[in-house]
């Protein structure tokens, strides 16, 4: 299997999911898709595609260059059929070209919170193994709406639609990939965020430590759930 990374902004790595593919042995390489002169593989020498996040809106393609030429190159890969795995604006982008709408969320979302499996995501093969309730890492300020024939797996309170899947496409808006470590540089990059939801620094790197090891684990779970699934 050889998996292509689509890496929005130079902050926002893909953190333990590729940490993961290396020992796992998966071939993977990364595309920097916010750099001036990218150019994108044929989608044809890649098995899967993971598309991670980026501060800028996904409400705000058409304000940013590399965002509208990543959405032709990420239409052509749904219409491969081939595996696509959306994190927060990635998550945005996916959800969008499946017909969801994109918006706003009523609240920002940044630290670590509890999201749910709903009835859906109890029977999913893509999240067996995982509890009914676990804590997660978040840092957005939108939210995504449930394609048509699509299924919400994960639920949270702040931002209701969680995880959603159709197929072999997912889309997420939680960061389980993130550690203390990348929190703390987050914190530092997007300090100005930090006031909409009355934390500092301090809190949000204490919160994700807090809960680091089982996120790590379910990260990895996650992933293991996702390679099987597409396989």
């Amino acid at each position: 299997m050889r998996v292509l990374i689509i890496q929005n902004c130079e902050l926002e790595d893909a953190g333990l999911y590729q940490t993961f593919m290396r020992e796992r042995g998966i071939d993977h390489d990364v595309v920097h898709a916010y750099r001036p002169d990218v150019t994108f593989a044929p989608v044809a020498a890649y098995d899967a595609f993971f598309v991670g996040g980026t501060p800028v809106s996904a409400c705000a393609v058409d304000d940013h260059e590399f965002l509208r030429l990543e959405l032709e190159y990420l239409r052509q890969i749904l219409d491969a059929g081939k595996p696509f795995f959306g994190i927060c604006c990635g998550g945005q982008l996916l959800a969008r070209l499946l017909g969801a709408g994109v918006r706003k969320n009523p609240v920002m979302e940044i630290g670590c919170y509890d999201v749910e499996l709903t009835k859906a995501g109890t029977n999913d093969p893509l999240l067996r193994g995982f509890p009914l309730r676990f804590p997660v890492f978040q840092w957005h300020g939108d939210t995504f709406d449930v394609p048509p024939d699509a299924s919400l797996l994960v639920q949270g309170k702040a931002c209701h639609n969680q995880l959603i899947r159709k197929g072999t496409a997912v889309a997420l808006h939680f960061h389980l990939e993130v550690t203390a470590a990348n929190a703390a540089r987050w914190a530092e990059v997007y300090a100005n965020e930090l006031e909409s939801v009355s934390k500092n620094k301090n809190t949000v790197v204490q919160e994700c430590r807090r809960h680091e090891e089982r996120m790590g684990k379910l990260c990895g779970l996650l992933l293991d759930n996702y390679l099987a699934l597409i396989r």
